[in-house]
């Protein structure tokens, strides 16, 4: 399981990003400075990803019981990997 305090740190910064970036927009802020803040945004998303896929991996798929549970969540992952790394 993912270190439940690390990521509501990581979504609570980008819902901050996100609230600065909606003022941004509110208030007709250069378009540039906007786009810099959504690039913050997205970075804090994947690092939040990230933080719960290698949780998963380390965690649920290692401590399957079967081969047969373990080459599903393998399965599993690789599908949601193939989605991420578009």
């Amino acid at each position: 399981m993912a270190d439940k305090d690390l990521v509501m740190k990581y979504l609570k910064t980008a819902k901050g990003q996100v609230d600065g970036i909606i003022k941004m927009v509110e208030n007709d802020k250069y378009c540039v400075d906007i786009s810099h803040q959504l690039l913050a945004v997205e970075a804090m998303i994947n690092k939040t990803n990230k933080e719960i896929l290698m949780a998963h991996l380390k965690g649920c798929v290692n401590n399957a019981e079967t081969q047969e549970e373990r080459n599903r969540k393998i399965d599993e992952l690789s599908n949601l990997l193939m989605k991420v790394l578009r």
